[in-house]
């Protein structure tokens, strides 16, 4: 009996030592913190993308820090929503409804300040003021690495960082030339595919790997059979080169010259680098550059083009956006049209799904309209 009596005192003392009692109730509190971070974050992006509609910024400020960091923070939503609110009006459009999903990847929490990485799914509505048409939708996708402090018993953002597709200067939004959205008259819905290009699965690719943009499919990840360049510069033109070249689900285009995806290895310059691309398309007759200006440019009806110069190009073709030096910045996958014409992109870094094209862009941004050569 004794001896037994021994024998648990040790086992237990061994316990005790493997597992100490104070680790079990850090680990407790930890669990507990990364679940007060966790609900504090999904407030705060309900907020944040209520405010896009609402307007209503006062409860929102509450949730930031009143450290310089903490307030520039604060100051980027807003500058989203007036950016947002401003390019509806120019086009005679009313966003109605603004809805957020996060995902969070990582939290680390260390005393009174968590470090957080998350994905957001931003899905944002918007009806015509002058036209009879049911609501429309598009999606984007952000990745987001933010710092938290917690000030009177509550979590506030005091730093952030994620690349914004709709951080622009409202007071720089291109005019549209009768205060409408532009609208392209189609002769037909149905995507016909020529010999050697498939457009149809072109788009379906574009839909099915647009990541974390709301509505995209794949559960919001990219095809894992080719690298993700974002954190080397964009993975935009990597995007673009899968649409048109994969050749099981994308367009199908052959691979040939420079521009080729090695698996394991990677893309080559031309696959994945914007100016690259742009001059392999016309050089190799891949792709005719059709057009090339201003947004006024491209959608002011002219004799050449009577319901301007966008309306030459068909989904599964590409526009580049040039930000100065006549260098290609990014490029999207058109992909179709809401119900009033306005054309649809798709498109990497940041993730785009059925947006308009011109959205997160100003009236100094050259479009380059690439019709691929069917």
């Amino acid at each position: 009996m004794k001896r037994k009596t021994i024998f648990l005192h040790l086992l237990v003392v061994f316990l005790i030592a493997l597992f100490p009692v104070q680790d079990v109730q850090a680990s407790k509190l930890t669990d507990a913190r990364q679940g007060e971070v966790k609900e504090a974050l999904e407030r705060i992006f309900e907020q944040r993308s209520e405010i896009i509609v609402t307007h209503d910024k006062g409860r929102l400020e509450n949730e930031y820090t009143s450290d310089p960091a903490g307030q520039e923070a604060f100051r980027h939503e807003l500058r989203r929503m007036q950016y947002m609110n401003a390019w509806a009006e120019h086009r005679a459009l009313k966003l109605t409804k603004s809805k957020s999903h996060i995902r969070i990847i990582r939290v680390n929490v260390d005393g009174d300040f968590a470090r957080v990485s998350l994905v957001q799914s931003h899905k944002i509505s918007y009806m015509y003021m002058n036209r009879i048409l049911p609501e429309q939708d598009f999606g984007v996708g952000t990745r987001h690495a933010i710092t938290l402090k917690k000030l009177g018993g509550a979590w506030k953002i005091s730093k952030e960082w994620y690349l914004d597709p709709l951080d622009e200067n409202p007071k720089l939004i291109a005019v549209s030339p009768d205060g409408q959205a532009p609208s392209v008259r189609r002769s037909s819905s149905t995507l016909t595919s020529g010999e050697r290009y498939n457009r149809k699965r072109a788009v379906q690719y574009a839909n099915l790997y647009a990541g974390a943009a709301w509505g995209a499919g794949n559960k919001h990840h990219y095809n894992n059979k080719y690298k993700d360049y974002t954190d080397k510069g964009g993975d935009c033109t990597n995007f673009a080169s899968q649409v048109l070249g994969d050749p099981e689900a994308g367009g199908g285009l052959a691979m040939r010259e420079g521009w080729r995806y090695f698996a394991g290895a990677g893309g080559t310059k031309t696959w994945v680098q914007t100016d690259a691309l742009r001059h392999f398309l016309s050089r190799s007759g891949y792709a005719k550059l059709v057009a090339k200006g201003k947004y006024e440019q491209i959608t002011t009806p002219t004799k050449q083009h009577p319901d301007g110069a966008l309306a030459l190009l068909k989904p599964g073709d590409l526009i580049g956006y040039v930000l100065h030096n006549d260098d290609t910045d990014h490029f999207s996958i058109v992909v179709g049209y809401d119900d009033n014409g306005y054309p649809l992109v798709n498109s990497h870094t940041a993730d785009r799904y059925r947006v308009p094209f011109d959205l997160g862009w100003d009236r100094n941004t050259v479009y380059q309209l690439f019709h691929i050569q069917d």
